[in-house]
């Protein structure tokens, strides 16, 4: 996507992780660290909400050329709930299958009370999505760290995987687009790093662009990485403790 194309340039990105417990219905017995991921995300969706978007564009992993919105939604049932969660209004007969990301993105949204305009879509159909949006619109980019984290991490430990996620971290904490746009696919899939390809897209749509970051959350308590942060693609006044912007000049 060119910078130019005003129109349909994100104004703001939260970066959340998908991990099914986030949803109180599929956690199980609470724990510390959800509550506190949990908290997290809430705060970086607060932000970006707080920009007044049209819309909030949710990217995460899926089949690409798909498009979600009214009455499609995500199956519990496989996560060990019941019920299904609505992407936007009402299930309807019929409506597509949500993906885990998008499942969690509009429970996020839900819980944040947001009633606006919402589009789901694969990281490759990102750009052509924003240029078909007016307005100002919100990214939701939803992907986990490496699972590789730890011996009992659902891929079992590998070495490489805490310097991966420390290098997504730090990419997320600078509002360094450019980074995450060079992010290693074959290492990223290797290292079972599911939001390799949501970073990518949202660092190469938004190259070059002045941005303000903050990353709130940085941990892997079950052996997967869970990186939280916010980019607002606008001017926050100095002094704002844990923002950094990038691109300035």
């Amino acid at each position: 996507m060119s910078p130019d194309a005003t129109s349909s340039r994100p104004v703001a990105v939260a970066f959340c992780p998908h991990p099914p417990l986030l949803l109180p219905a599929l956690e199980g017995a609470p724990t510390p660290a959800t509550d506190r991921l949990r908290i997290a995300c809430s705060d970086v969706v607060a932000t970006v909400l707080g920009v007044d978007p049209d819309v909030v564009l949710v990217v995460g992993e899926g089949p690409n050329g798909v498009r979600y919105g009214d009455g499609d939604a995500g199956d519990l049932r496989p996560w060990g709930a019941t019920g299904r969660q609505p992407f936007s209004g009402r299930v309807r007969p019929g409506g597509r299958e949500l993906p885990l990301a998008h499942t969690v993105a509009a429970w996020l949204l839900d819980r944040a009370g947001y009633a606006g305009t919402r589009l789901g879509v694969a990281p490759d159909d990102l750009d052509a999505a924003l240029l078909d949006l007016p307005g100002p619109v919100a990214l939701l980019a939803m992907g986990d760290g490496s699972a590789r984290r730890s011996d009992k991490a659902p891929g079992h430990l590998d070495p490489a995987a805490e310097g991966f996620d420390a290098a997504v971290a730090d990419a997320l904490a600078a509002g360094d687009a450019g980074a995450l746009a060079a992010l290693d696919p074959v290492e990223g899939d290797r290292l079972m790093a599911s939001g390799t390809a949501t970073w990518r897209a949202v660092g190469a749509a938004l190259a070059g662009v002045p941005t303000t970051a903050r990353l709130v959350h940085a941990a892997a308590p079950h052996g997967v990485g869970y990186l939280v942060a916010d980019w607002v693609l606008a001017h926050v006044p100095d002094g704002v403790p844990g923002w950094l912007t990038r691109g300035e000049g």
